[in-house]
């Protein structure tokens, strides 16, 4: 009963991207499938099969209005599957619609967190507090909030220079970077209520929100803790503004030499001619900005 099958593959090497979609003419026969594969053997290799429901389908109509109300859980043993995160959470909240724990895509092993989907606000709501904390085989869980699947579409684009793009690939392969961009930040938030939006994803380092910008930077004191808040919190609201979150430049990374004749109180940020250049004004210096990278990221509103 399998009507379509696709794999993703990346756009510009053309490999798989280590996961795909399976559409069934019916959703017993889907079922099925999920019930009677998920976490079995694949054929020829050594991995098991990890399934989930997809987000939706042409012959899923839910019978809602398609929302996913999302949580994070961190924290987690090993062992749990998703079969497992699910099952502990539709224990008490009926509306889970499903639940997955992030794998390596070279290893295949647990990142050590997940998600869980909600149909229902006020469960998911109840969630945040009732199962933060609960054992979940060997460990306590780590509750947090995650970018829910509708907002994700309304995430604004931006354009980069090809030298702004290579500090971007830089700062997001570089495997001492923990600090994160924050654009898109509503005008009210302050650095006090950024720090505790990231806050349950591990320990934060720094907070920074220029004066007068609508960004901020995030700095975890690890990079596992900077990546979970990157793939729970990009696209999520803050205030009354969806975020859009990268890596920021990494504070291991010296900025460009300047000439010292130019020493203008702008040299931490990396660029002779100064914030100026990007924003239209200067902004009171401030060192600890230079390991933010502050000006590589001109281009976002």
């Amino acid at each position: 009963q399998v009507t379509s099958v696709k794999i993703i593959r990346n756009k510009h090497t053309g490999q798989p991207e280590g996961y795909g979609f399976i559409e069934f003419q019916s959703r017993a026969a889907a079922e099925y499938a999920l019930g009677t594969f998920n976490g079995q053997m694949m054929p020829n290799v050594e991995q098991v099969f990890k399934l989930n429901w997809a987000s939706c389908s042409a012959g899923d109509k839910r019978g809602d209005d398609g929302s996913d109300h999302t949580i994070f859980v961190g924290d987690l043993a090993a062992d749990v599957t998703d079969a497992m995160l699910e099952e502990i959470f539709k224990a008490t909240y009926p509306s889970v619609k499903g639940a997955n724990v992030v794998t390596d895509r070279a290893t295949g092993r647990s990142k050590g967190y997940g998600f869980v989907r909600f149909g229902d606000l006020n469960e998911q709501t109840r969630a945040m507090t009732e199962m933060n904390g609960v054992t979940l085989s060997t460990r306590q869980m780590r509750i947090g909030p995650a970018a829910n699947k509708k907002n994700m579409g309304t995430q604004q684009t931006y354009s980069t220079n090809g030298y702004q793009s290579s500090q971007v690939n830089e700062a997001a392969n570089d495997p001492n970077n923990t600090t994160i961009f924050v654009g898109g930040l509503d005008s009210n938030i302050d650095e006090n209520y950024l720090r505790q939006v990231f806050t349950p994803y591990g320990e934060v380092g720094y907070v920074k929100i220029p004066v007068g910008k609508r960004c901020g930077f995030v700095q975890f004191t690890s990079r596992a803790c900077a990546e979970q808040a990157i793939s729970a919190l990009n696209g999520s609201q803050i205030g009354s503004s969806n975020v859009r979150l990268s890596w920021g430049r990494s504070q291991n990374k010296q900025p460009p030499q300047q000439d010292a004749n130019q020493g203008n109180g702008n040299s931490y940020y990396g660029y002779q001619q100064g914030p100026e250049a990007y924003y239209g004004a200067p902004n009171a210096q401030d060192p600890s900005m230079q390991n933010y990278g502050y000006s590589g990221y001109g281009s976002y509103e």
